[in-house]
């Protein structure tokens, strides 16, 4: 098993493969976009799969792919194929937009794809254009269709909770009761913290301020009041094994007879640095202790130098240098998308 120098365990690595995306969502990359890393400068699968292969050796065996859109980038499924195959790799995962999963999931699923985290911040489609600089609502909708219909589990819904957007709380809620989807409320973080878009005067929320986090308390509270007012009674914290098999710090709740959770992630009004398990790979090969430290391990030119023992050192190095905590008016230089969600 792999540990910190604070004695906390290190088993999750979350990997981005690539910094590209098909939208240019507010508060993770400026209108214009973020300029792309030349190909060059982007690890290749086989960089990715010998950098999980030596990780695994010290003990960190679950990864979540990510991006940009991890999905844009070709030949993912059998990337996935492959990491699988990697001797101690127990668990592989993926955040998405979901748009592309349409098409994909049935891919993806036979690849050894279990489960999926879906990003997703409106449920009103000109709100979710907005949000997406020209996003159709409909694709990533068909998405969770898509990814449960081939029997991803658990499928887990993202919502970034943002006081200036138009977020109707509740519709997110009620998508629970049905079906067994997973919604997550995460406060909304300093990551990058690009320019305003004056274009959208509505979505102010590119640049981050203290005004726009909502805390998970308040989520609660909201959604808990509606479904009493609509029938469903108050929300009742889950029993461990009601709740979706978790790698992060949600805590989750659910309606009475309800098929799926709804779950917060408090990483401003209730820091949960002592539980952290993961580092983090940027698409160009960097390694992040934390998402908040502006501290990055050179991965890359150690691993097209062929030297995994230095790839060793970075990796151990990480963990020794892993914080104890993050400051949460910190903004960290590179913007969401560059950094791997």
């Amino acid at each position: 098993m792999a540990h910190d120098a604070l004695g906390r365990r290190v088993d999750y690595l979350r990997i981005s493969i690539t910094d590209r995306c098909n939208m240019r969502c507010i508060y993770c990359m400026p209108p214009e976009g973020v300029e792309w890393k030349r190909p060059s400068e982007i690890l290749s699968y086989e960089e990715i799969e010998r950098f999980a292969a030596i990780a695994a050796t010290q003990g960190i065996g679950r990864i979540r792919l990510t991006g940009g859109e991890p999905l844009v980038r070709a030949g993912v499924a059998g990337h996935i194929r492959r990491l699988h195959e990697i001797e101690g790799i127990e668990a592989i995962a993926l955040t998405t937009n979901a748009t592309l999963l349409p098409k994909m999931a049935e891919e993806l699923r036979e690849a050894g794809l279990s489960r999926v985290n879906i990003s997703l911040d409106s449920l009103d489609p000109d709100e979710y254009a907005r949000i997406t600089r020209g996003g159709k609502l409909d694709d990533a909708l068909a998405g969770i269709d898509a990814a449960l219909e081939v029997g991803f589990d658990p499928v887990k819904v993202n919502v970034v909770v943002v006081r200036s957007l138009a977020q109707d709380l509740p519709g997110f809620a009620r998508m629970t009761i049905d079906r067994p989807l997973h919604v997550r409320f995460i406060e909304f973080m300093p990551v990058g913290a690009p320019p305003t878009d004056e274009q959208h005067p509505s979505c102010s929320t590119t640049s981050w301020t203290r005004e726009d986090v909502v805390p998970s308390d308040e989520v609660l509270a909201e959604i808990s009041a509606w479904g009493d007012s609509h029938g469903y009674g108050s929300l009742i914290a889950a029993e461990p094994k009601s709740a979706p098999g978790g790698w992060g710090p949600a805590r989750y709740y659910h309606f009475e007879g309800a098929k799926g959770t709804i779950g917060v992630i408090s990483p401003l009004s209730r820091h949960f640095c002592n539980e952290c398990s993961r580092l983090r790979l940027t698409a160009d090969g960097k390694v992040r202790p934390c998402l908040f430290s502006e501290l990055e391990l050179d991965a890359r030119e150690a691993l097209r130098s062929g030297d995994d023992d230095e790839v060793r050192a970075i990796i151990t190095q990480a963990l020794h240098e892993k914080p104890e905590g993050h400051d949460e008016a910190a903004v960290t230089d590179r913007k969401m998308s560059q950094i791997g969600g």
